[in-house]
């Protein structure tokens, strides 16, 4: 009988923005020989560097990196698109003997990478239209309430600033008359075909939103207005999803004036530290990660080692 194919195991470095996740895998990566997949939502498109805090040309030197600068801004990129293109990658680097890092703190792409992609209902135009036009009236208030109306657990798991996110949760409901969270429940995500060590960087939350200050000034003096500009200029606008995430949407409103500098990069750090706070509600719930202080580099060493030499198990 043969014997069974072994299965990839994969070391993750989770944590909220502003943390440090990018030069933590640099540091733990580049000494084993290891690669690392960017697990983004937002470091896949082209033109889009200082706000998505791309590696620097010196960490991408040290460790080659993969799933970065993959598609234009106008062009769709979505979890299953990434578990497609990943898994081809870790198949790779599997073969060829290299440690395997995945980086980053897009939550819905690390559990469906593990677990497989929820697959809800067929999306249907004529709800979505319906919805569209009812957000186009009356705005996203309005459709979180009918949301919290429909599917009260929808709404609690839904950022209300999230319109698409509304809409297709109104739409699951419609359809199936079962709310979207019951179903990715039932799901469960259990399509396992990798070991994982998940590691999770941990921070004081005054800290965290220290960096997270800083790294926006950062950003400003890096140049992230011009790279702005620039993508206007090429005919970017609110009407791509990537224009409207963390830090492009604040300066695109200042570059067209619906306020000043001081007020958008104000909205900026707070849009983030928000942003923080959600991506940590998501991590802590998963009971899989492993939670490190992000600086005790020596204690993740251990665990990697111990994993890659199959004794983390």
């Amino acid at each position: 009988m043969e014997t069974p194919k072994p299965k990839p195991r994969l070391i993750f470095i989770l944590g909220p923005t502003g943390i440090g996740k990018t030069s933590t895998a640099v540091k733990l990566a580049a000494p084993r020989g290891g690669e690392i997949i960017s697990a983004d939502s937002m470091q896949v498109y082209r033109h889009m560097d200082i706000g998505a805090a791309k590696p620097t040309p010196e960490e991408r030197s040290a460790v080659r990196h993969h799933l970065i600068d993959c598609v234009e801004p106008h062009e769709p990129f979505n979890a299953s698109l990434f578990i497609e293109k990943a898994r081809i990658i870790i198949d790779n680097l599997q073969a060829a003997g290299k440690p395997i890092f995945i980086v980053g703190g897009t939550g819905l792409y690390v559990k469906a990478l593990l677990g497989g992609l929820f697959d809800g209902p067929a999306a249907n135009a004529d709800i979505r239209s319906y919805y569209k036009e009812a957000l186009k009236r009356h705005g996203k208030a309005y459709l979180y309430d009918l949301l919290k109306s429909k599917d009260p657990k929808a709404a609690a798991a839904t950022n209300p600033g999230d319109a698409s996110r509304m809409i297709r949760a109104l739409e699951v409901m419609d359809l199936s008359g079962e709310s979207i969270v019951d179903r990715r429940e039932s799901h469960g995500f259990q399509d396992r075909r990798y070991e994982a060590l998940k590691l999770g960087l941990s921070i004081d939350r005054d800290e965290l939103y220290r960096r997270i200050s800083e790294r926006t000034d950062q950003m400003i003096a890096k140049g992230f207005i011009e790279e702005v500009r620039k993508l206007i200029a090429m005919g970017y606008n609110e009407t791509q999803k990537p224009m409207r995430s963390l830090g492009y949407k604040h300066i695109s409103n200042y570059l067209t004036g619906q306020y000043d500098l001081d007020e958008a990069v104000r909205l900026m750090k707070r849009d983030t530290r928000n942003y923080a706070k959600r991506q940590l509600t998501w991590f802590m719930a998963d009971r899989d990660i492993e939670w490190v202080p992000y600086r005790d580099l020596d204690a993740m060493e251990k665990k990697i080692d111990a994993f890659i030499d199959g004794r983390g198990e």
